[in-house]
């Protein structure tokens, strides 16, 4: 693959016009079009890819773009988006898949590449196998002017309460902190309430109360308000009553608590026990017009 190192587009044309396989990878899986890259060699990247080499090739070591990147050649990346390359093609890095994003962020120092990267409408919003966001990552690199670039086009983080460049610089180096365990943990759960809220919302009681089930019992007692709740709109009076029972005892001054408790009794008609209930909740909400309804 030398001659695509050369730079000169006469000897890949002779190597091209002679049988030459310019899709087949060496036993590193790079191309003639992944060696051009590694050096930046423009004109013989346009020539390629002029004779329809396909820009997003990849024989398991990553795109060209991704070489591009890797070997800081802000060039022939350009040429590349300009011949519409897959900007959110994952790769893979270190046995875990992320995007050309993902990867610049996490290893640092890629500036030109990120910009460039924005500009052909690359996605700032997907995250790496950790759920950390592009931003988060150019925050514990410390890489300011790439959490400056990054912040405006990524959406607000739900957990982190001072949405500003120094509120997510802070939040990521508090969470750069926890363990990969924990934090694996916090994003299974995180994605688990997503997915039960979802379903809620577009009235899949059933699958909510799946999404809500499969969220770590960390003894949560709007985990069990929420699953009351599926419960009930499924009709499963006795399911709908053991969670909510449960959680009047983790929380026994919650109104809520005592409503979901109440609306379970009515359920199965157990009147009296839905009357207390519903009073229970009214003494803790006085004025409460949802409760007062119930009771009349």
């Amino acid at each position: 693959m030398l001659f695509a190192q050369s730079g000169h587009v006469s000897t890949v044309k002779y190597f091209l016009d002679h049988g030459g396989d310019l899709v087949k990878g060496d036993n590193k899986g790079q191309t003639v079009l992944h060696h051009a890259m590694c050096i930046g060699c423009c004109n013989v990247t346009e020539f390629l890819l002029s004779k329809g080499l396909p820009v997003d090739i990849d024989r398991g070591h990553g795109t060209p773009l991704y070489m591009a990147a890797l070997n800081e050649q802000d060039k022939t990346v350009k040429i590349l988006l300009d011949y519409h390359a897959n900007a959110g093609a994952d790769v893979d890095c270190k046995g875990s898949i992320a995007t050309p994003l993902v990867l610049a962020t996490m290893l640092g120092g890629y500036t030109n590449y990120i910009k460039l990267l924005l500009k052909a409408g690359v996605d700032p919003n997907i995250p790496d196998d950790l759920g950390r966001l592009p931003v988060e990552l150019a925050a514990i690199c410390d890489y300011m002017e790439e959490v400056e670039m990054l912040f405006p086009v990524t959406s607000p983080i739900p957990n982190v309460p001072n949405w500003s460049i120094e509120g997510v610089i802070s939040h990521a180096k508090i969470e750069e902190k926890k363990s990969i365990e924990q934090r694996h943990l916090e994003r299974r759960k995180s994605l688990f309430k997503s997915h039960a809220d979802k379903a809620f919302k577009q009235k899949d009681y059933k699958m909510a109360f799946k999404g809500h089930l499969a969220i770590e019992h960390t003894e949560s007692v709007t985990l069990y308000a929420n699953r009351s709740l599926c419960k009930l709109l499924m009709d499963d009076g006795e399911g709908a009553l053991s969670d909510a029972l449960m959680c009047r005892m983790l929380r026994p001054d919650w109104a809520k608590a005592c409503y979901r408790q109440g609306a379970a009794h009515m359920l199965l008609k157990e009147y009296k026990q839905a009357c207390d209930a519903l009073l229970d909740a009214q003494n803790l909400d006085p004025g409460n017009a949802k409760i007062e309804g119930e009771l009349r």
